[in-house]
């Protein structure tokens, strides 16, 4: 997990790893100690001292102008997303005290909202949490289900791992999203105990973490392989919940008149035929699904 009292360092260093001598124009002289560019050519790009960059690393120097920083960023190839992340760790801002975690709840007319849709949709919290769904979005996974954790369950959970056809470029986006989401709140008590859970369970997790890459919480592509309708292609919109921050409504869609359309539909049907059979008949086909 990453060192809070240094986590403008940590994130420099990071993001340095992961830019090749070649793709900044540098040529390749000999053998390399480090993955990615040396400190010193990350200050030269930048235009600032290497004894300066060093101490920016170490954390010996943590007030950095906004013109170095987007010189940094340059260097680093970073996108504005993560240019962003950069510029706030390295903002002069106080220090806060550790709060204790804040339910997250949901405005009663986005749960109305949630019950009227006719597609799968579920409200995202902060960290990730499932905070409210309805039928559909739990007839796509058992998983979408309030109490539920995107994060432990993606990474932690098999049968949700075999919803992926490409688990492990999902698993990208998810860590990088996530990351977006705490920004630089990283002294939250939740935050802690999630990232701490996750790194000593999941070593994929550990690996992607240690990047820092940042990426939007945004609506995107998602191919699914379903047991009951087989593999099906959506579209996935994230919309911000208003008057709630940090919060996202998350529907799913697919392109009208396509062979996924139809497939959601039929997908709906199973879901309508559990919810009409009796109450014991209907926990016992959930229990056996396997999104």
């Amino acid at each position: 997990m990453t060192d809070d009292s240094n986590a403008l360092g940590e994130y420099l260093r990071a993001r340095r790893e992961l830019v090749t001598p070649d793709s900044v124009g540098l040529p390749q002289l000999g053998p390399r100690r480090v993955p990615g560019l040396r400190r010193e050519e990350v200050a030269m790009l930048a235009g600032i001292s290497a004894d300066y960059y060093l101490r920016l690393e170490q954390g010996r120097d943590r007030n950095p102008s906004v013109q170095v920083l987007e010189s940094l960023a340059r260097v680093l190839q970073l996108d504005e997303a993560a240019t962003m992340h950069l510029l706030d760790l390295g903002s002069d801002k106080p220090r806060r005290l550790r709060r204790r975690p804040r339910k997250e709840t949901v405005p009663s007319g986005i749960r109305k909202l949630l019950d009227s849709l006719g597609l799968p949709a579920f409200v995202e919290g902060r960290y990730f949490d499932v905070l409210a769904t309805n039928p559909l979005a739990a007839a796509l996974s058992p998983r979408l289900a309030p109490g539920r954790n995107r994060l432990r369950d993606v990474f932690l959970d098999p049968a949700e791992q075999a919803l992926y056809p490409d688990w492990e470029q999902a698993t990208v986006r998810l860590v990088a999203g996530f990351r977006e989401s705490v920004g630089t709140d990283t002294d939250d008590a939740r935050f802690i105990e999630l990232v701490g859970e996750l790194s000593l369970a999941s070593e994929r997790f550990r690996k992607l973490w240690a990047r820092h890459d940042v990426h939007p919480r945004e609506g995107a592509s998602v191919t699914l392989d379903h047991p009951q309708v087989g593999r099906l292609t959506l579209n996935r919109e994230k919309l911000a919940v208003g008057g709630s921050p940090g919060q996202l409504l998350v529907v799913y869609h697919a392109d009208r008149d396509s062979e996924d359309a139809e497939k959601l539909t039929l997908l709906a049907s199973y879901q309508q035929d559990l919810w009409e059979r009796p109450a014991s008949t209907t926990r016992g086909s959930v229990s056996r699904s396997r999104p």
